[in-house]
């Protein structure tokens, strides 16, 4: 059985989902602190061997008129900083809004700001993730 890992890239924390074998639904794990280039690939090399993960999707930010900015550069600099020592297809997806649907969502079951902040990277690598389930084959 294969999965497909979910990467919210923040310059703090970034987020992370994994899909269930049959690639049809995804759940949240929990978050990295983003410290060093090297301290993340090697946790997610880690998650990689743990789960048998078979690719990568990553949210890439856009403005709401489709074009880049910043924030999408960071995440390119982190996929060719991936690319280095991971060798698994990195797919990038559209990833407007999804931060403020995740914390939209973790608000209405009552989690408080400070809580909220501690879930809502990871809860948008899920959103990220699904959306790229939902659109794709499932692996079996």
């Amino acid at each position: 059985m294969s999965r497909i890992l979910g990467i919210d890239y923040g310059t703090v924390r970034i987020g992370l989902a994994l899909s269930d074998p049959t690639g049809t639904l995804a759940s949240p794990l929990p978050f990295l602190d983003n410290q060093s280039p090297e301290q993340v690939t090697k946790a997610i090399s880690e998650l990689i061997h743990n789960h048998q993960i078979i690719g990568i999707v990553i949210g890439l930010p856009r403005n709401m008129d489709g074009t880049y900015g910043p924030s999408a550069q960071k995440v390119r600099d982190f996929i060719d900083q991936m690319k280095g020592s991971i060798t698994l297809p990195i797919t990038p997806i559209d990833e407007r809004l999804t931060t403020a649907q995740a914390s939209k969502q973790l608000s209405s079951i009552g989690l408080n700001q400070k809580k909220l902040r501690k879930k809502v990277d990871s809860s948008s690598a899920c959103l990220i993730l699904q959306q790229y389930l939902d659109r794709n084959t499932p692996l079996i």
